[in-house]
């Protein structure tokens, strides 16, 4: 039987019509998934990226030094801290580099002075807002014209000296006239931490110990609370509530530890160099896991890697960075 080229071209034309209808439904239908999946983005819980908890949306970051002597305790406010770095000081001792975005408490304290190895830390969380109570004279400018909304004690309001302590023990801030002294200041973002439930491996831990020359900290696991509690020079640690101090997520970071260019009080106190790389231990539900951590560049964040490769989580709540002396640190100051 022949078949006419106008039957054919029919023919072929109904089969590309075909192909085209089904091909713009199959398009289609993919487009709305897309649409379905983007739309679930839009909804899906938004977090804290400092400590995995849910928030309402992302807060400005305010920073403070403090004071962590004996004669400073218990803080004010720290337990209202996203994040609590604790870095050596001259003579051995240790402060805190306390990080809130998420919840603000009325009053935090001792604020006191910042050291060189501030600035790199700082820069990580974009332009943050910085509160402290001064600096040597030549360092003063230098952290002064950092990156950050300038916060200093001797330039902005919303600091009081309180009766209750002696100086300099005794310098607090109000976190509503300094929120409202950084409008400008950046919100919080992606620092590297990385959240969710607890990986397989680690080794059973019950206590793990760190210290400096004059300074010592044990961090305890307490199943009740099913949180690591800290210890500092053989006590535990609270804050001025009351409340004990501690996290279900405590980061030992093994860091060069140098000095710095700046003397305090005719020394050179110990220079932390959180950009670069080394070794870390994650405490977490009662197991430590030993990671690996990397931050290439100041600007960015510290990722935590494990030793197969993944990233490592973190549990949710407030964090705590201890940094301890790693390879081809200085002695101890």
């Amino acid at each position: 039987m022949r078949i006419s080229r106008g039957t054919l071209l029919t023919a072929v034309s109904s089969l590309i019509a075909l192909a085209l209808l089904v091909g713009g439904f199959f398009l289609l239908r993919g487009s709305a998934k897309q649409g379905d999946a983007a739309h679930h983005g839009a909804g899906a819980t938004l977090r804290s990226p400092f400590t995995g908890d849910p928030v309402n949306a992302l807060s400005r970051v305010l920073i403070f030094k403090i004071d962590n002597v004996p004669q400073a305790r218990p803080p004010t406010g720290l337990t209202k801290a996203d994040i609590v770095y604790v870095l050596p000081v001259e003579g051995g001792l240790s402060r805190i580099f306390a990080v809130f975005s998420s919840h603000f408490p009325p009053v935090v304290g001792p604020v006191r002075s910042s050291r060189e190895e501030d600035i790199q830390l700082l820069r990580q969380f974009g332009r943050p807002a910085f509160a402290f109570s001064g600096a040597q004279p030549r360092l003063l400018p230098v952290v002064e014209h950092a990156r950050i909304v300038d916060l200093y004690s001797g330039i902005v309001g919303g600091y009081f000296r309180s009766s209750n302590r002696v100086p300099p023990y005794n310098l607090y801030a109000r976190t509503s006239k300094l929120l409202a002294e950084a409008t400008g200041a950046s919100k919080a973002k992606d620092i590297g931490f990385r959240f969710g439930p607890a990986p397989a491996g680690g080794k059973p831990a019950t206590v793990y110990n760190v210290s400096y020359s004059s300074a010592a900290f044990s961090i305890r696991w307490s199943a009740a609370e099913h949180r690591w509690l800290i210890w500092m020079d053989g006590k535990a640690a609270t804050a001025a509530d009351g409340k004990k101090l501690g996290a279900r997520t405590v980061v030992v970071q093994y860091a060069k530890v140098g000095t710095s260019g700046f003397l305090e009080l005719g020394i050179r106190p110990p220079y932390t160099h959180t950009v670069g790389s080394g070794r870390a231990v994650v405490l977490r539900d009662g197991r430590a896991y030993d990671t690996t951590w990397s931050r290439p560049t100041a600007d960015g964040g510290t990722t935590f890697t494990r030793p197969d490769g993944s990233r490592m989580p973190f549990a949710r709540g407030q964090v705590w960075v201890i940094y301890g002396f790693g390879p081809g640190s200085t002695p101890h100051q």
